[in-house]
């Protein structure tokens, strides 16, 4: 078939670069998102995130008419829902964007539709989507209740891409596309093949869903490794930077970089879906996720040891995003540090961020004062690094002697 109309469901830091990307190809998208605020952003050829180049795209699409939003769904092709999977109390994933995703799109859907889960997702969670559609559209053949050729296909196929580099990696990165059956996978290559120039690889959705899993579990189990280790060189006295650049020596040695503990929707994320379905089994996973997830509290410790050189201390935290030079905050270790350092009023805390305008809601009301780097060094004798932000890299290290610096990112090492 021929995809004339997509609809993108979520116009987040997937969904809407996708969306943009689609568009760009000369067909035509429409964006569904509960913002009404992202949906006027982009109806002006704006955009409400941080993303190189993303805002260029977003305008020339907009002006030729190939992209627009709304928030209410409307009858297309193809349905792509990129909408956020958080988990619940206890480590559980929270599905009910998707069946709230589900649930809008279900009375638009048409025989011959194509829907697309592209939310990193727990294992079955893409036949629970199947589930709620049909549950919604009895009228209608799914996967999940037909032996035969359904009316509407659905799959699942994960977003790879790393922030700042969203929409190099839309179009470069390899697929995995997981249909519910052959040909629902068949028809998924179909959409991605009409912008992605890596290879779409097809397997059940199953797989798929775990295939992502499986690739941020493994990074975030090197990571408590890297982070790990810190703690012990602090121990023991050595510069943990010096060590991993000497072991990386090793042909077959790649230890990768310690840190403020892991953040981000994926890598701090995806693993609990894994522990939450294989509880028993899941033992190393379990480790790296507690050993990154109790690494702030470590930092905390750092810099309570550092401000009880002062009468009067003045912290300063540099960097509120989750990795460098974007503006994301999802579960950004960096974030909650700041917030536990302001609640634990053992001095006045400066905040610098940036790639944001405004504190965050986590930081409002805390007297956390958002502020330049050039204020934040001149002002503070406490130096907590936390993001390697690009303009970070520029200060001299004369600017910093004669302040304690807790260093999470081996900025000054």
């Amino acid at each position: 078939m021929d995809f004339k109309k997509v609809s993108v469901i979520g116009l987040g830091y997937i969904g809407l670069p996708t969306a943009a990307v689609i568009a760009s190809r000369g067909i035509e998208v429409i964006g569904i998102d509960v913002s009404e605020k992202a949906v006027n952003t982009v109806n002006r050829g704006e955009i409400h995130i941080v993303e190189p180049d993303l805002d260029m795209v977003v305008q020339a699409a907009v002006t030729m008419g190939k992209l627009r939003a709304s928030l209410t769904p409307e009858p297309a092709d193809a349905f792509m829902i990129a909408v956020p999977t958080p988990f619940k109390e206890g480590k559980q994933p929270d599905l009910s964007y998707i069946e709230q995703a589900a649930k809008a799109i279900a009375p638009v859907l048409e025989k011959g539709n194509l829907v697309i889960l592209e939310s990193t997702s727990p294992v079955g969670a893409t036949e629970k989507l199947s589930h709620w559609l049909s549950n919604e559209r009895p009228d209608l053949t799914f996967p999940n209740n037909t032996t035969g050729t359904a009316d509407v296909a659905v799959a699942h196929c994960p977003e790879r891409v790393l922030p700042g580099r969203v929409l190099e990696e839309l179009v470069s990165n390899d697929r995995i596309i997981g249909g519910m059956t052959p040909n629902c996978s068949e028809l998924a290559t179909k959409l991605y093949k009409t912008f992605v120039r890596g290879e779409c690889i097809t397997t059940n959705a199953r797989t798929a869903e775990m295939a992502k899993l499986t690739e941020n579990s493994f990074r975030d189990v090197n990571i408590a490794f890297a982070n790990e280790l810190s703690v012990i060189c602090d121990q023991l006295k050595i510069n943990v930077w010096e060590l991993i650049q000497l072991a990386n020596r090793h042909p077959r040695v790649n230890i990768l970089t310690p840190g403020p503990g892991v953040g981000g929707h994926c890598i701090a994320v995806d693993p609990w879906f894994i522990v939450d379905s294989a509880p028993e089994s899941a033992r190393i996973i379990r480790a790296a996720r507690e050993i990154n997830d109790d690494k702030p509290s470590y930092v905390i410790d750092q810099v309570k040891a550092a401000a009880d050189e002062f009468k009067r201390p003045v912290i300063a935290c540099l960097g509120l995003a989750f990795k460098p030079d974007i503006d994301d905050l999802r579960e950004s270790p960096a974030l909650d540090i700041t917030a536990k350092l302001a609640e634990l009023d053992i001095g006045e805390i400066l905040a610098v961020e940036p790639n944001i305008e405004a504190l965050p809601a986590k930081l409002e009301n805390t007297g956390v004062n958002l502020c330049s780097l050039d204020e934040a060094i001149e002002r503070c004798n406490v130096l907590l690094v936390l993001v390697d932000h690009s303009s970070f890299k520029m200060i001299s290290h004369d600017a910093v002697n004669k302040k304690v610096v807790v260093d999470t990112k081996g900025l000054f090492s």
